[in-house]
Formats: structure tokens, sequence, C-alpha cells
């Protein structure tokens, strides 16, 4: 298979409540769309604060704590929403009141299983923090957004109330970890070649074609 049609696999470790992974998943789309090339995306499950209680804590005493007061916050998030607007996002960052644990969130995530339903579930999660600001530790939350994802919303709720993949999503976060992952996102290409952080979309399809042709050289050769 020659370079210029061969498929690609992209797995995306990110967090859900990482307005730089909403970033990086509206700019994979694009590179997708310019390399003109069949990408199949998993998405692989990362906390940037794990310690968080699983009610959440409020959102604004937890930024104040983890970045310190003053108005460092706002500009952060002022360059945040100029970016999301370049991208369609239109961040509501005042709309959050709860800073939660996401381990359910990436349960479901996990649960979600084929890539067209992950990648609407967590569209789904995304949209509904970053631009409707609801709570997606919350359970009821979550079982709400796999029912309009087209999930079963009570049995989402059911499996939520246990501890089913806890222990899983739990080692894949770790085995991410042990693999070097410290930031998020990381796009992880075929499994040769990673990306660190929201990058430009040009900078991902370069990715894809560089990745392809060593695949069809090495195939090739073989």
């Amino acid at each position: 298979m020659s370079a210029e049609n061969l498929p690609l696999t992209v797995d995306v470790v990110s967090d859900v409540v990482c307005p730089w992974c909403f970033l990086g998943k509206k700019r994979l789309e694009k590179a997708i769309a310019l390399s003109g090339r069949p990408v199949t995306i998993s998405w692989r499950p990362f906390q940037l604060d794990g310690t968080i209680p699983a009610e959440g804590m409020d959102r604004k005493v937890y930024m104040e704590r983890k970045f310190g007061p003053g108005d460092r916050i706002a500009k952060a998030h002022e360059h945040l929403t100029e970016l999301g607007a370049v991208e369609g996002i239109p961040f509501a960052f005042d709309r959050i009141k709860v800073s939660p644990n996401t381990l359910d969130a990436h349960r479901l995530i996990r649960w979600a299983g084929e890539p067209a339903l992950q990648e609407k579930i967590v569209e789904a999660l995304f949209s509904a923090y970053f631009i409707d600001g609801r709570d997606i530790g919350d359970r009821a939350v979550l079982a709400a957004v796999a029912n309009a994802a087209g999930m079963d919303g009570a049995d989402i709720a059911r499996r939520l109330a246990s501890d089913e993949d806890r222990a899983e999503v739990q080692a894949d976060i770790r085995s991410a970890q042990q693999i070097g992952v410290t930031g998020v996102p990381t796009f992880i290409v075929d499994n040769r070649y990673g990306l660190v952080g929201a990058q430009p979309a040009e900078e991902l399809a370069r990715a894809f074609e560089q990745v392809a042709a060593e695949a069809a050289g090495t195939a090739a050769a073989e």
C-alpha cells in the first residue's frame, strides 16, 4: 500500500477538563481533513488531578489554590477563549462552578467502545463542561450525556454506581505516565510518533505524512 492512502491510528491521551485537549481535538479534526487519509482515533484516559474528591471541588477555590490569586487565571481564560473562537469553541469559563474528578467520565468514554461513538461522547463531555458549565463528575450528568449520544442512560447509571472498569482506567492512566506522558493532549501516531500539546492542524498533518511514509517504506523493505 502506498503512503498516500495508508490508514493510520492516533491515540489521544487527554483529560476532559483540559481546555487544551478540547482545542487539540478540533485541530486534530482539521488535520485529518487536510491529510485526506483514513485515520482511526482512540481516546486514552489521563487525569490532570486525580486527587480531586469524587464530589468535586468549588471551581474558584480549586483554581486559586492551584494557580494562585490575582488575574493570572482570567488572563489564561481570555487567551483560551480567543484560541477557542478560531476553532469554533465558545468557551464559557464563567459558567463552570465545579472542578470535577474525571475518573467516571473516562469510564464512560471507555464504555463507548467503537471510535465513532467514543468521539461523540468525548465531544459531548467537552461541550457539557466548557460550554454549558455542567458538572461532568456528577453521575446523573454523565448518564444524561450518554443517553443523548445514543447509549442506554439507565444502564450507564447502573454501571457508574459500581466499580466496573475503575481499576482498568486507573491502570491505563499509569501506563500513559510510564511511557512518559506528563502533559495532555498527547497524540501518538501509529505507535511511532508522539506530539505533545494542542499542535496546529498543519503540524499534525505533517506528522501523519511522515509516519505514513516511514510505514510504507518499512513495508516495501520487507
